[in-house]
């Protein structure tokens, strides 16, 4: 940031002293175009703007201090830049950080997970569950229940059908949640109200629907509720800092993989529990684990390596730049890892990968999105993804779109095939984006979308994020214009040619 800010202050001294040759600091300091009077670079560029936008307009009466610089909103042809970038909706805002998200396809729900830990600084902990539809032209989402987790805050989260896997300091707590309709009887009897709200105290409803009526002249709305229950808590991380990093299910839901800050790796019997393995599988901490289809199990962490796990045995180490010479092997360390299905390829695997800079350089070094095959594990394509460090990744139901958030809050979503960036909102929340996840693909979440990616933030929001569906050019409208055409030509030849045919 300084060394750009110092850029765009020598860019300014330039355009508002023009016949001045460059001087020292303390040379500006005497003539009032002091650096520290705009320490931040937006508002040394909102200066460097105006100022162009004088001279474009021929008023030669250049200043010669920052401070006699105006800035007139209502003026045409001014722009502001240092307003921030215009946000995606919000769909909810928690009363605490958030941390983790999954998608509940069946039932349309968004569960979202955080808190303030156990620090007592009044922030609580919870599991919010949220219900997806559309009202006014518009997805929304509303509180269907909120379920307490005392001191612990939910840092990671898997969903298997209705079992939940939520990561709460150095212990995986299974949860089971139900759904089910309640009938609530207003307009009757004050004891028949009294009896329908009767230990429901705990559940947190969404605005009831139209209401109907009885024959006896009562009215009944019917609600969904939501009913939580702790099945387990294991313990998966024994190091000093307890903390469980990971955790993932496999595809047909009888494991479950965790992996934590002491770099051991352990896999369980879903939904008994079971310990089935436990080794350790990095020197550091796990960052991320992803589960194939043939139960292999790659696992992400910060000693730099990826790797490929048959039960306890090493099939491969991952390496990415092992086509890119000019990035040495310490530059970079693997942030995420998910597996992919290819579209219309039953029988293709993808594995894709995220790389962000090992060190924060003075000029930030580009992450990258590596796509690899899923069964031989070589890498297909490497595409950088911009400067700003990835915090998270999530793939589409059909694999078709990568979604990345930032540490710097920017939210952006990818192609799958060619790598391409299709949307990016840069600093969406404004702070790191803990995580993202796609909708599912179905017509009564998308609409006319072709895609749509939730986000969660240490900022407590969840914001939605859509792409539209690209415009197509019928398939009929094509095959007529194409007969159309030939008919024509046939008929031009005729009168050119009589007796062509």
């Amino acid at each position: 940031m300084e060394h750009s800010s110092l850029t765009c202050f020598r860019l300014l001294n330039t355009v508002i002293c023009p016949a001045s040759a460059p001087t020292t600091d303390a040379k500006r300091r005497r003539r009032g175009c002091s650096f520290e009077s705009y320490a931040t670079e937006v508002e040394i560029k909102a200066l460097l703007c105006r100022v162009t936008l004088e001279r474009s307009r021929g008023k030669n009466n250049l200043v010669r201090n920052w401070h006699e610089l105006t800035f007139d909103p209502a003026d045409p042809g001014f722009v502001d830049p240092v307003m921030p970038p215009r946000r995606p909706p919000e769909l909810y805002r928690a009363p605490f950080p958030l941390y983790a998200l999954r998608i509940h396809r069946e039932a349309g729900l968004a569960l979202i997970a955080g808190g303030g830990g156990a620090a007592k600084t009044g922030i609580t902990n919870g599991l919010h569950f949220l219900q997806l539809d559309w009202r006014e032209n518009k997805l929304s989402a509303s509180l269907l229940h909120a379920h307490d987790t005392e001191t612990r805050a939910t840092m990671t989260m898997a969903l298997a059908g209705n079992f939940i896997a939520a990561g709460q300091d150095a212990t995986c707590h299974i949860l089971s949640f139900q759904l089910f309709k309640s009938g609530q009887k207003t307009g009757g009897s004050s004891g028949d109200s009294a009896k329908a709200g009767a230990g429901d105290k705990n559940l947190r409803r969404r605005k009831p629907p139209i209401p109907s009526e009885k024959s006896n002249g009562s009215t009944y709305t019917e609600m969904t509720e939501v009913a939580v229950e702790t099945l387990h808590c294991i313990q998966t991380d024994t190091s000093p800092d307890t903390l469980q990093k990971a955790v993932c299910f496999s595809d047909d839901h009888t494991l479950l993989a965790t992996g934590g800050v002491d770099g051991f790796l352990r896999v369980w019997e879903f939904p008994s529990m079971k310990k089935t393995l436990e080794f350790q599988a990095h020197n550091g901490e796990i960052e991320d684990i992803a589960l194939s289809p043939d139960n292999k199990v790659v696992t992400v962490g910060r000693d730099f390596q990826c790797c490929v796990w048959q039960r306890d045995q090493m099939v491969t180490g991952l390496r990415w730049n092992e086509n890119l010479p000019g990035i040495p092997d310490k530059t970079y360390r693997y942030q995420s890892c998910k597996f992919g299905t290819v579209e219309d390829q039953a029988k293709a695997l993808r594995l894709y990968t995220v790389q962000i800079p090992y060190k924060r350089e003075r000029r930030p070094l580009p992450c990258y999105i590596t796509k690899w095959d899923g069964h031989s594990f070589l890498p297909l394509l490497t595409r950088p993804c911009g400067n700003e460090v990835i915090s998270c990744l999530s793939v589409s139901e059909t694999g078709t779109f990568l979604g990345l958030g930032t540490v710097t809050g920017s939210v952006a979503i990818f192609v799958a095939f060619s790598l391409q960036r299709v949307y990016y909102v840069r600093e969406a929340h404004g702070i790191v984006v803990t995580a993202v996840s796609f909708l599912p693909e179905t017509a009564e979440l998308l609409k006319s979308n072709e895609a749509a990616l939730l986000s969660v933030a240490v900022d407590s929001r969840c914001r939605l994020h859509q792409i539209a569906c690209r415009r197509s050019f019928p398939i009929w409208l094509l095959l007529l214009f194409c007969a159309g055409l030939i008919v024509g030509t046939v008929l031009l030849l005729q009168l050119a040619f009589p007796g062509f045919l």
